[in-house]
């Protein structure tokens, strides 16, 4: 749990939304499956769920950009004696937030294409 944590703020200020998006997508498909155990078969939510999925890679890429952003800054920061260890928290921060915005879209993106199934096929 505390690598998690580590994990988290080091993919900086973009995980943040990544979460949100991730937890309001995760109950939308949690309310809509329980709906259509229940014999509701409406559709109404899974718009949501659909701009979620591709939302999320998105934020991971803005997350890489701001962390590239951040390792030219330090990089510039130093001046001619350029650190190349200097790099080292951009990058991390990059790869943390590209990770984690395919991963959170990957969880959605089964059950969401699953229920979407069902749904049209009643």
């Amino acid at each position: 749990m505390q690598r998690l944590k580590e994990l988290f703020v080091a993919g900086g200020p973009v995980m943040w939304p990544i979460l949100a998006l991730s937890v309001l997508g995760l109950a939308t498909l949690a309310k809509k499956a329980l709906d259509f155990r229940a014999g509701c078969r409406n559709a109404s939510g899974m718009a949501l769920v659909s701009t979620i999925i591709t939302a999320e890679p998105m934020l991971g890429i803005l997350g890489t950009v701001t962390g590239i952003m951040q390792t030219f800054r330090a990089l510039d920061a130093s001046g001619d004696a350029a650190n190349p260890l200097a790099a080292t928290a951009g990058i991390g921060e990059a790869l943390v937030t590209t990770a984690a915005g395919l991963i959170a879209s990957l969880v959605l993106l089964f059950p969401y294409n699953a229920l979407d199934a069902a749904l049209a096929d009643d």
